[in-house]
């Protein structure tokens, strides 16, 4: 008879997917270093599926082991660190042109500091389907300048995948926006009660977890 696996409570720091999270934050910046060196090449594009993979692998053992109020708040954070780092070398090499990055950097600083006010609150913001499109869009904007001859021969590709992802950005805040000023509860498209784990994303149900 299978052991049922011990489930952490909701306040936990210290949890296998917190762990997880934590060295892809510490990883970042090797990340960031080795896109800007040597992009374009397989080698790169395959350290960043690695990169993708270790994120669900720490939804995998959120979903296993529990979720917690501090894996809400890093999970979301570990994504924008690697993809908004992952952005700027691009921009560093001259492949992206700075504008549609800042504005979504920006967006991404402005939701996250939303977030923590409304946490404080005792609100959690669950991800709308439209972010798992924004987060998708920003991570192939990104795999595609990775891959050779794209950036040298089809450099169109990237900066239409980008312009996308700033669409899909700015459209969920001004959603999260508009949820907040009609009463609805933020971010839940069928207005069903915001709970932590709904607002984990994909450590909850598999579901990007930036907002």
């Amino acid at each position: 008879m299978a052991v049922a696996p011990h489930r952490v409570s909701s306040h936990a720091v210290r949890t296998p997917a917190n762990a997880v999270t934590t060295v892809r934050i510490l990883l970042t910046p090797v990340v960031i270093v080795v896109i800007y060196r040597y992009a374009p090449a397989w080698w790169v594009l395959a350290i960043g599926f690695v990169s993708m993979m270790t994120d669900h692998l720490d939804g995998y053992l959120a979903r296993r082991y529990g979720t917690s109020e501090f894996g809400a708040f890093l999970d979301p954070l570990a994504d924008k660190l690697m993809v908004l780092g992952s952005l700027y070398a691009l921009v560093a090499l001259g492949w992206v042109w700075w504008l549609p990055v800042t504005l979504i950097a920006v967006r991404e600083v402005a939701m996250s500091s939303w977030r923590s006010r409304l946490a404080r609150n005792g609100v959690s913001v669950p991800a709308r389907k439209s972010a798992k499109y924004k987060t998708w869009t920003q991570s192939f904007a990104v795999a595609a300048a990775l891959v050779p001859g794209i950036v040298s021969n089809h450099r169109w590709i990237v900066t239409s995948i980008v312009w996308l992802a700033v669409a899909f950005t700015l459209l969920t805040f001004l959603q999260y926006v508009r949820d907040a000023r009609s009463g609805r509860p933020i971010g839940d498209e069928r207005a069903a009660p915001a709970t932590v784990d709904s607002a984990l994303g994909d450590r909850a149900t598999g579901e990007p977890a930036q907002p």
